[in-house]
């Protein structure tokens, strides 16, 4: 019997590669790749701001640490604005353009700082002891409004010193609320109060109102069911509630005049699984009106055009995700990016409010992130930002494909071929699956840091598949529903029938089969183990076998029961029926547990279940375990960490 254990990471050296020429993909290498969001653009159209993230492995080190960069449309390159061992992000210019507000923890949480457009030092506005989020400057540029947590009371700083501080679950809520801190005064004061949460808020355009959506409570779970929408003076009076309804409606944004606000809504209805459409209320009518649906059915909204004949938005296209203007009259969208850019991913858009310039983020497979400007009226796509224009190695081909599920389905996935692929060679094949289920492998640059290091499987000889199962976002309403109550079954079929095209395709090896997945991906690689020896060993990262335990652990419980269809109680069946650990004595595969200690989405116990009842199968297991780590890596050497321990327990069984 092969030997297993449980490893616990109590500590982690920085991981040596040999790995580390300029022509090797490594986790080592694919770490220098830098992202960039958080983009603001001044009123005039003159400034560009944005958020710079790199990796920090320094001695003991180990961390991301992001920094403001500005371009100045008059000149001819990007500068950096802000230098500090502590991150620095959301800049927002002033609406004359003069000063920039942002926030940085270099005093310990998240504050708010301010300094000239033209450079300078920054210096500090508020000493808030929960911290700051959601900055956004008032129309006239006397105030600075962002949301907080409210602080302890007396009682409960009282209850802490004396170590009685209980927690009620579910009770001890500390809600979230805007706030505004008036420079000329330098006083803060609390917009909105009460028992609600904020979640998003927006100035109208003469700074007399601010409309914001808030839930009874500030667990995630609640924002995915329920939230309402309400207005009131930005000095805290004549608060008024606009949407109170079933189903969630949030996001809202002033339109131009002032009349009207945009919003995404699920119409009046729980929509727990995530789809929401585009809707317009007339403050003056007070009538609420639908706009046309979208392809994806799940817009984000960027900003009214100039005249507010139309919205601009950003969605998931198949593998990318574009720009697109909707018509408030009703009619239906129009592909704003898609006659210059059909591919790619275009994030962190912003629209300035005198000009009609755009600034947005651009990196499709094998461009890394940049910073482009262009203008509502013609997509041109200046290149802005160099920020990773470092030689890094030569990429390895990638490409779309798609193929025909069991039920005849399209299924579209992004196939990537090993380093030095040859013609005629089969390849071991490494199947890789999203999470969510409501995720989406995209068209983002291959060489970008993740748990899905892709070209460092591709350096060491494996062809990847990354398909995008029913119930992925980004191919409509129907796909987005078609794994309703079928999870493990339909999706399934899916993805092992893009690993079977792979090998028709003649790359993929059919004796050397591999499988991984983080979140559902993990999910699903629990489920594919107990239904095939196909694969020669998996990885399952932060995976949910037991759908029973995990919707009484989990922190978004009715995002799983939307999906199943109702609570466990009331169809023991299905839920049984959905999960892997009921099945696990079927298993044969070799199987790597991978678990965050501090996981609240999918929790620890999740991985730990599997772990023993493979253990006690006598099935070739490992479980680590990351400490301090959430649903996901944060940390550098961890993140780097994961994809050279997947490979090590593919190389074993290769």
């Amino acid at each position: 019997m092969n030997p297993k254990y449980l490893l616990f990471i109590l500590s982690i050296n920085l991981i040596s590669f040999s790995l580390s020429s300029q022509d090797v993909w490594s986790p080592k290498e694919i770490m220098k790749i830098k992202s960039i969001n958080q983009t603001d653009i001044s009123n005039d159209g003159k400034y560009i701001a944005y958020v710079v993230r790199e990796a920090i492995m320094k001695d003991k080190k180990s961390e991301f640490l992001s920094q403001i960069w500005v371009y100045n449309t008059g000149g001819s390159q990007s500068i950096q604005y802000t230098f500090n061992e502590k991150s620095s992000t959301s800049p927002k210019f002033s609406p004359d353009g003069k000063k920039i507000a942002f926030l940085s923890s270099r005093s310990g949480k998240n504050q708010i700082w301010i300094m000239n457009t033209l450079g300078g030092e920054a210096k500090k506005l508020t000493d808030e002891k929960k911290g700051v989020r959601s900055i956004k400057w008032s129309p006239d540029g006397n105030n600075i409004s962002f949301l907080k947590n409210d602080d302890d009371t007396e009682e409960e700083i009282k209850s802490k010193e004396n170590k009685t501080d209980v927690i009620l679950v579910d009770k001890n809520f500390k809600y979230s609320h805007i706030y505004s801190y008036n420079l000329e005064e330098d006083t803060v004061t609390q917009v909105t109060s009460g028992n609600y949460s904020v979640n998003s808020f927006d100035y109208s355009p003469n700074g007399e109102k601010i409309i914001f959506s808030h839930q009874e409570d500030t667990n995630i779970n609640t924002g995915f069911v329920n939230t309402d929408i309400s207005v009131i003076d930005s000095d805290g009076n004549n608060l008024k509630i606009l949407i109170d309804r079933p189903g969630r409606d949030g996001n809202p944004i002033f339109s131009r005049d002032g009349n009207k606000f945009a919003f995404i809504s699920s119409g009046g209805k729980q929509e727990s699984i995530g789809l929401g459409d585009v809707f317009v209320y007339d403050l003056k009518k007070n009538e609420i009106k639908k706009l046309a649906n979208t392809f994806n059915r799940s817009s984000n909204i960027i900003s009214w055009t100039s005249d507010d004949e139309n919205l601009i938005i950003s969605e998931s296209v198949k593998t990318t995700v574009q720009l697109l203007l909707l018509p408030t009259n009703g009619d239906s969208y129009i592909s704003w990016s898609k006659e210059k850019y059909n591919n790619g991913v275009i994030s962190s858009v912003v629209k300035s409010k005198f000009s009609e310039k755009i600034v947005l983020c651009y990196e499709n497979l094998n461009k890394p992130v940049e910073v482009y400007i262009s203008e509502t009226n013609k997509p041109s796509f200046e290149k802005l930002s160099d920020i990773n224009n470092l030689k890094y190695p030569k990429l390895s081909k990638t490409e779309i494909i798609s193929w025909k599920s069991y039920d005849g389905k399209e299924i579209e996935g992004i196939l990537t071929y090993p380093k030095n692929y040859k013609k005629g060679q089969k390849y071991p094949v490494i199947l890789q699956i999203h999470g969510g289920p409501a995720g989406v492998f995209s068209q983002r640059f291959n060489g970008r840091p993740g748990i899905y290091m892709t070209e460092y499987f591709s350096e060491k000889g494996y062809v990847t598949i990354k398909p995008n199962p029913r119930g992925s976002t980004g191919y409509g309403k129907d796909f987005r529903y078609a794994n309703y109550k079928d999870w493990g079954y339909g999706d399934y079929e899916d993805v092992v029938s893009g690993v079977d095209k792979v090998i028709e395709m003649g790359i993929g090896d059919p004796d050397k089969q591999f499988v991984m997945g983080w979140s559902y991906g993990g999910y699903l690689t629990s489920f594919i183990v107990t239904k095939t020896d196909r694969f020669k060993a998996a990885s399952m990262g932060a995976g949910l076998p037991n759908l029973i335990s995990m919707v009484t652990t989990t922190d978004i419980q009715d995002y799983l029961v939307a999906h199943m269809g109702g609570e466990f109680w009331n169809d023991y069946e299905t839920y049984e029926k959905h999960s892997a650990i009921y099945q696990i004595k079927n298993t044969k595969t070799p199987t790597q547990i991978i678990h965050g200690a501090n996981d609240l989405r999918v929790p620890f116990t999740q991985g730990q279940e599997f772990y023993r009842a493979l253990d006690r199968l006598g099935i070739d297991t490992e479980m680590v375990v990351y400490p301090r780590t959430p649903h996901g890596p944060r940390e550098p050497k961890f993140l780097m960490d994961v994809s050279d321990r997947i490979l090590t327990w593919f190389e074993k069984y290769k």
